[in-house]
C-alpha cells in the first residue's frame, strides 16, 4: 500500500490521526473502519470472492480495493459510495438467484488489514488501495457480473463431482498408483 492509499483509507476512520499512528507503530495491525462515507463494501464467501477476484484480474476488468478475512472465510470488495442500487440492478440483470452477499453501506463497519500484513495474517489485502479509487460505475457492474459468473462456475464444478463420481474415484486411484512425475 502506498502513502496515498493509507491517507485515503485512514481518512474515513473516526480518528484518522489515531488510525495512522497505530499503523505507523504496527503496519500489520487491522483496523475497524465505517463504511458508507468514502466507500461501500460487498462481502461474500471466500470461495466465490476469490474466484470473482481472479476473473476480474484475468479479464482486466476494473477492481478496486479488496480484502480477505481467512478466519471468517469472507472476501470484501470496496465500491464507490451509493452504489447499492446499481449493484442490485446489475445482479438482477444477470440472474434471478444471486450468490449470497452482504452490502455494507452507511451504518456498517469493516475490519481492514493494516497497510503491510504478512503472509499468514488473518486479514490480507487482495488489492490494496494505492490512492483514492475512481468512482467508476463500471467497477460496480463488473463486480456484480463476476460474482454471478464465479458462483455459477463453482456450482458447475461441484455438480461435476456429484455427476461423475466414477471419474473422481478413477483419478484418485491412478494418482495413488502412478510414479511421481518430474518436471
Amino acid at each position: 500500500m502506498t502513502r496515498r492509499g493509507i491517507q485515503w483509507l485512514s481518512a474515513v476512520a473516526e480518528d484518522p490521526e489515531l488510525c495512522r499512528a497505530r499503523w505507523a507503530d504496527d503496519p500489520r495491525k487491522p483496523y475497524t473502519l465505517p463504511t458508507g462515507r468514502l466507500f461501500d463494501v460487498v462481502v461474500t464467501s471466500q470461495r466465490i470472492g476469490m474466484e470473482a477476484f481472479d476473473q476480474l484480474e484475468r479479464q482486466n476488468m476494473p477492481v478496486g480495493p479488496a480484502v480477505i478475512d481467512y478466519a471468517a472465510k469472507r472476501t470484501g470488495f470496496f465500491l464507490p459510495t451509493r452504489s447499492h442500487a446499481r449493484f442490485t440492478r446489475a445482479l438482477a440483470g444477470e440472474t434471478d438467484t444471486p450468490p449470497e452477499y452482504k452490502y455494507l453501506e452507511h451504518g456498517s463497519y469493516i475490519v481492514v488489514p493494516g497497510p503491510f500484513p504478512l503472509s499468514g495474517d488473518r486479514y490480507q489485502w487482495l488489492n490494496a488501495p494505492l490512492r483514492r479509487p475512481e468512482a467508476s460505475p463500471l467497477r460496480t457492474v463488473a463486480l456484480a457480473v463476476m460474482l454471478v459468473a464465479a458462483a455459477d462456475t463453482l456450482a458447475r464444478a461441484d455438480r461435476y463431482g456429484e455427476q461423475y463420481p466414477n471419474v473422481q474415484a478413477a483419478y484418485a486411484k491412478d494418482v495413488q498408483t502412478e510414479a511421481p512425475h518430474v518436471l
